[in-house]
């Protein structure tokens, strides 16, 4: 599955952009539909980007919450170099870590990418792969132990760039995590509008979006919802 937006034509004023982009995303079954879909929702309008799923074997993935069906016809050991790399999380990323060779093609994707990036708990995978030794990141507020146990250093924040390595923590951050991203990959003003078309403009009903705002009812409810 690709998505390729147009990129400006030639009387649009020049940006910093690359002609092309290739933005990867690998897709496990079990993985958090909103990890990787809020990202390609923002990251497809880049002008110039190609976002391509990839998986084990092509055929049908599915989310950890049972009724998303995702064909993706791309192996992800046939993907040699890419832009971007994005990882999601949410059950998937037990297979991720466990996997060999999985990591290898991460470690080998990650010395040719412009960036490298997960949201939630796809920042595991990233620790697993020894990307995150000695960095500050973030992931799942739930899975803060488990990435200090890849020698990260857990913080709390939306988001956390460390040069070419961004991490997101759970799950809608990773909108936040894809606007900036957007950003760094053509300009403020192009982000803004995919920020705009997208209505990205959050007004949640309830301010417990983060651990650190919640009480202690809904932090133990939360925690039975994974």
């Amino acid at each position: 599955m690709a998505r390729r937006v147009k990129a400006p034509d030639s009387t649009a004023p020049a940006g910093p952009w690359l002609p092309s982009l290739d933005i990867v995303i690998p897709l496990f079954d079990r993985f958090e539909p909103l990890d990787a879909i809020g990202p390609y929702e923002i990251l497809a309008y880049v002008p110039g980007a190609t976002v391509k799923f990839v998986t084990v074997e092509p055929g049908l993935v599915q989310d950890v919450l049972g009724s998303l069906l995702v064909h993706v016809p791309t192996r992800y050991s046939d993907v040699e170099r890419c832009d971007v790399l994005l990882v999601p999380g949410g059950g998937s990323f037990q297979t991720m870590v466990n996997d060999p060779a999985f990591l290898d093609w991460v470690r080998r994707i990650h010395a040719g990418t412009r960036f490298t990036t997960s949201v939630c708990t796809g920042s595991l995978v990233l620790g697993a792969a020894g990307l995150l030794n000695g960095l500050t990141a973030t992931t799942h507020w739930d899975a803060s132990s488990d990435l200090e146990s890849y020698g990260a250093v857990y913080t709390p924040e939306r988001v956390v760039r460390h040069d070419r390595v961004i991490t997101s923590a759970g799950v809608s951050s990773g909108i936040d995590m894809a606007v900036r991203l957007a950003a760094l990959l053509t300009d403020d003003v192009t982000a803004q509008a995919i920020q705009l078309y997208t209505e990205y403009d959050p007004q949640p009903p309830f301010d417990t979006g983060s651990a650190a705002k919640a009480p202690a009812e809904v932090l133990e409810r939360a925690r039975t919802l994974g």
